[in-house]
């Protein structure tokens, strides 16, 4: 029996478990707090602290459910792997961060987990050893360590409370100076962990892992993170800082959404939509709604597995081809796998009936329902039209476009273990959303709009769907349209140029400044007063000697010639 096996089978035992667990607590309404005393620091007192609540329980089952199944998926995938179980014991050691973070109420075993993950996704990134998978990882672990300070800042500036076990401080100690600047840095950790702007451009860096672990990543590991501990943080935010928070994210969701529309990578696709996803949640959660962030995170973590395990089916079927140019009519030859994928991209779109829809339509009519100002509403609604049209143009490229890879090529649905894999999944993004909603929200929510907004979400769709179908008409031969395309699109290709600006910009001028130090002070003036300078002297000097030894006999006759000449005067 492999690995692989025997820990999709702990992981799926353990998710039902935790998942009747939290069902158990959600009636009862428990929260339970765990404290074991390690040390005790000048009336400083560090904990390894567990907190247990119907949130942390949910999330973790969810989180060990679609582990199982990218596991499981993965026995196929990796097959062939030299390295299979060092692969299962990364991924394994990335959800137990995981596991870690979300039951952590406590700054420190945080701040454990927090980096767990981030080394793990670092060599989970660069798992396939070539240069780009060493830029990707090395741009996804720096990102991120500005993260790990902000926690670190955190844990320093929580000194003043005398413990570190944030969940009893938050509500009381909201308008308190510390727990202000406490705040700040565990939003500033919050955004570079689910790389809202300007910490964007590592996302789609990151599709340089095997699809197994894009798969984990995006859905309800890494990523999500970010948007669990601010949940877990909501309380201490005041006003003024979350409208700021609601811009950045807002404009987040806007960019990935435009990125997505002219991206030809299938997976930096699916990647820029994560990002989209995360503004949205983001934006929620700065309204005032952290319950809302936390299902929409949940159901988006159920299809957003699923659409990965998809991609890499077709990518394994198309010998590691990701271009989507080159794909086309994949439902004739993958129709399981492309129904499964169909199924997803609906539920991203908001589909009725679907997973997505229950956290996606909610979402927009109680933000309609607010007062917010109509550049948030436009920026919203649009941002919604660009998931469909993006979600319709991979459609169209892959499974309705013309076939452009090899004339003479046999593709099927052959990878059956990869097909349960996926199959583990799919009940889930049809009814999960359902269930979800009936479970969270005790009282139906009351929606109460006119008739005018209640249609907008509905237009914005449609009209998502006919640029959707308008941008898919750029065909792979087509090359001198292509470039123009290209070309003239190159500052939203380049998501706003934050790529450049996290990679370029802080390395050029640094490295421009060292090559004209090394050149100028370095060999320049440095060895001319110093080293250089010296030993010339040493040798001038050394080669008059060496004349004055080397000639001793004649200088001693001219010396004496000279005495005498003098003493005669």
């Amino acid at each position: 029996m492999s690995i692989c096996f025997i820990f999709s089978f702990f992981m799926f035992f353990m998710s039902l478990f935790l998942f009747f667990v939290s069902l158990y607590f959600m009636m009862m309404d428990l929260v339970l707090i765990l404290e074991y005393e390690l040390m005790n620091l000048n009336s400083n007192l560090v904990f390894m602290s567990i907190l247990l609540d119907w949130m942390s329980l949910f999330f973790m089952s969810f989180v060990l459910f679609i582990s199982s199944m990218v596991i499981y998926y993965s026995m196929e995938y990796m097959q062939g792997d030299m390295n299979m179980n060092r692969f299962i014991l990364l991924i394994f050691l990335f959800v137990m961060s995981m596991m870690f973070l979300i039951i952590s109420p406590n700054l420190i075993s945080i701040l454990l987990g927090w980096d767990g993950l981030g080394l793990v996704s670092y060599c989970l990134v660069i798992y396939y050893q070539n240069i780009k998978s060493l830029n990707a990882g090395m741009l996804t672990a720096l990102s991120n360590r500005v993260g790990d300070v902000g926690i670190l800042l955190s844990i320093a500036w929580m000194m003043n409370y005398g413990s570190w076990n944030f969940i009893f401080y938050l509500d009381f100690m909201k308008d308190d100076f510390n727990m202000k600047i406490i705040s700040y840095f565990i939003i500033l950790s919050a955004l570079t962990k689910s790389a809202q702007i300007p910490f964007s451009s590592w996302l789609p860096a990151a599709m340089a892992a095997p699809t197994p672990v894009s798969s984990l990543v995006h859905s309800s590991t890494l990523v999500t993170a970010g948007v669990y501990l601010l949940i877990r943080f909501n309380f201490c935010f005041n006003l003024d800082l979350m409208y700021y928070l609601l811009f950045i994210s807002m404009m987040t969701m806007f960019m990935s959404g435009l990125g997505a529309n002219f991206e030809f990578d299938l997976k930096k696709i699916i990647a820029l939509s994560t990002l989209s996803q995360l503004g949205l949640m983001m934006s929620i959660l700065f309204l005032g709604d952290y319950k809302l962030a936390f299902f929409h995170l949940l159901s988006h973590a159920l299809f957003k597995a699923l659409l990965f395990m998809c991609a890499g089916c077709m990518i394994h079927n198309l010998l590691n081809n990701q271009d989507i140019r080159l794909m086309g009519s994949l439902i004739y030859s993958m129709p399981m796998t492309c129904t499964f994928f169909n199924i997803s991209n609906f539920s991203l779109c908001g589909f009725p009936f679907l997973a997505g829809f229950y956290s996606k339509d909610l979402i927009l009519e109680i933000f309609s329902m607010g007062y917010m100002n109509m550049f948030v509403y436009l920026i919203f609604y649009i941002s919604i039209g660009l998931t469909v049209s993006y979600s319709f143009r991979l459609s169209y490229y892959t499974l309705f476009g013309s076939f452009n890879f090899n004339s003479l090529f046999n593709l099927s649905d052959y990878g059956f273990v990869m097909l349960k894999g996926m199959a583990g999944l799919i009940f889930l993004v049809i009814f999960g959303g359902s269930f979800l909603s009936w479970l969270m929200f005790s009282s139906p929510v009351y929606i109460n709009l006119s008739l005018n907004l209640k249609m907008m979400v509905i237009m914005l769709i449609l009209i998502g769907l006919i640029l959707g179908y308008e941008f898919s008409k750029f065909g792979y031969y087509d090359e001198l349209k292509s470039k123009n395309y290209y070309y003239s699109n190159l500052f939203i290709f380049s998501m706003f140029n934050l790529p450049i600006l996290s990679t370029y910009f802080i390395n050029y001028y640094f490295l421009k400044f060292s090559n004209f130090y090394y050149k100028s002070v370095d060999l320049g003036w440095f060895e001319y007063f110093g080293s250089q300078n010296l030993f010339s002297n040493i040798i001038i000097n050394s080669k008059y000697l060496q004349v004055l030894l080397n000639n001793n006999l004649k200088i001693y006759f001219i010396l004496f010639i000279i005495i005498v000449f003098f003493m005669i005067i």
